[in-house]
């Protein structure tokens, strides 16, 4: 027997105690999961494109189904097998780094300059679509504390959770937006650049917002070292500072001007994104903001055009591996514990968010000089909730800022959000051409005789 065997025993028997995995039971047990994760949420995205829906919309679908909700409820012990409890952090960990390449690519490709002509216009369809459902999910928030407190909130709100309200219903998925503009044939129409330039500045409101929610809940899970509220943002502060007068024109100079082989450039970046993402969850906040703030700071190619040869294979890696980020998100929903007050909750904060969020833009985009149908179709693809809603909503579970049983709620209201979009564009596409319809078409219909 060899001494890697000989100590591989001793742990399983005498350290890890009873019911406990050896090493080689966990690299198994890991191993299995992961391969059932990838397949299955990929599997599951697939199909819901064949069926006419964002493959984003798929992934979560599976990953609530192999929660403890689905899979847990149906087959314990199959799921106890598949998820034991001692794979977890390594489950955790491979979500987070997929979300922070995830979260640097989407910070690189963020271009607030595409704005372009209609810049006014995509600016007041952002801030219209943030102000109105901020205002009325942090407004519910307060006036109805009582059904919150049913849900797991305590009685006396913190100022961070009547924000975060506010946050999970202005949310917009930049992502998953931009694919259904794409795969719409939206992306040279007048509506398209308008809702993805919207979405752009958007993004950029809400992120911040939710970086102040965070910072006022601590970041949650010991984030921040005990730093208080003074301490923390004048830190964060000098950070984002540093990053962009420090790290862009070294980037700059390390990356681009000494042409590195490709690959040695990807893992600096990477590793750069991860050092990020480090240093903010330090300072009380969550490795989504330091990830997006390292990609924001990346330089770009002459001109302001992306480099390929980075994104293509961030996008890759990022694809690949979210399904993990779908998965861990799916362990925090329960389903089958929802009372009537949460389906109740459910179907009101869908309302909400449905109303709040097309209204608000299809207004501004109307005011804006967009035709009815086309204000309606920006407000409809800025429903689109999805991912960013996901990456929000873990980050407010983490920092204490949602019960579990909200948390539930509001992963819900955004796959709610989300699969009605492509349904609602399509209904709002036939109202159009019914109405465009030529003036000329209707004249060929047969008169009655009035002679």
């Amino acid at each position: 027997m060899s001494a890697d065997t000989l100590s591989s025993d001793t742990l399983s028997t005498d350290t890890l105690g009873p019911g406990a995995l050896s090493p080689d039971a966990l690299i198994t047990h890991f191993v299995g999961a992961s391969a059932l994760i990838l397949v299955a949420a990929h599997s599951g995205g697939w199909l819901a494109r064949r069926l006419g829906q964002p493959y984003i919309v798929g992934q979560l679908a599976t990953g609530i189904a192999l929660g403890p909700s689905l899979l847990g409820s149906m087959a314990p012990d199959a799921y106890a097998a598949l998820f034991p409890t001692a794979i977890g952090p390594a489950l955790t960990g491979l979500a987070q780094f997929s979300l922070v390449v995830f979260l640097f690519a989407v910070g690189y490709e963020l271009d607030l300059k595409m704005l372009g002509v209609r810049a006014r216009s995509s600016v007041n369809v952002a801030l219209a679509s943030f102000a109105v459902p901020m205002a009325v999910g942090s407004g519910c928030a307060l006036l109805f504390g009582d059904a919150l407190h049913d849900l797991g909130m305590p009685g006396d709100l913190s100022p961070g959770m009547v924000v975060f309200a506010g946050v999970a219903l202005a949310t917009t998925a930049v992502p998953v937006l931009t694919a259904i503009v794409r795969e719409n044939g939206l992306s040279r129409t007048v509506p398209g650049v308008v809702a993805v330039s919207a979405a752009g500045v958007l993004d950029a409101i809400c992120w911040t917002v939710l970086a102040g929610a965070l910072l006022e809940a601590g970041g949650g899970d010991g984030a921040g070292g005990g730093l208080g509220w003074p301490w923390r943002v004048p830190l964060t502060v000098g950070y984002v500072a540093l990053m962009a007068c420090a790290a862009r024109p070294l980037l700059r100079l390390l990356l681009w001007r000494t042409r590195l082989e490709p690959s040695l450039r990807m893992a600096l970046l990477i590793g750069f994104a991860l050092g990020s993402a480090w240093v903010t969850h330090a300072l009380g906040l969550h490795v989504i903001f330091g990830a997006l703030l390292a990609g924001v700071v990346v330089p770009r190619e002459a001109g302001g055009t992306l480099d390929p040869d980075l994104l293509r294979p961030l996008l890759s890696v990022a694809s690949l591996l979210l399904p993990f980020f779908f998965v861990l998100s799916g362990q925090s929903v329960a389903l089958n514990s929802m009372t009537g007050t949460g389906w109740a909750a459910l179907a009101v904060v869908t309302l909400l968010a449905v109303v709040t969020k097309i209204g608000s833009g299809a207004a501004a985009a109307g005011l804006g000089g967009l035709d009815r149908h086309d204000a309606w179709t920006v407000g409809i693809l800025l429903n689109t909730r999805g991912l960013t809603e996901l990456i929000a909503l873990n980050a407010g579970l983490d920092a204490g800022l949602l019960s579990a049983p909200l948390y539930t709620v509001l992963v819900f209201m955004a796959l709610a959000t989300t699969l009605l979009t492509q349904p609602l564009l399509l209904l709002n596409a036939r109202l159009a051409t019914r109405e465009r319809r030529p003036e000329s078409a209707r004249s060929t219909a047969v008169k009655p005789y009035a002679g």
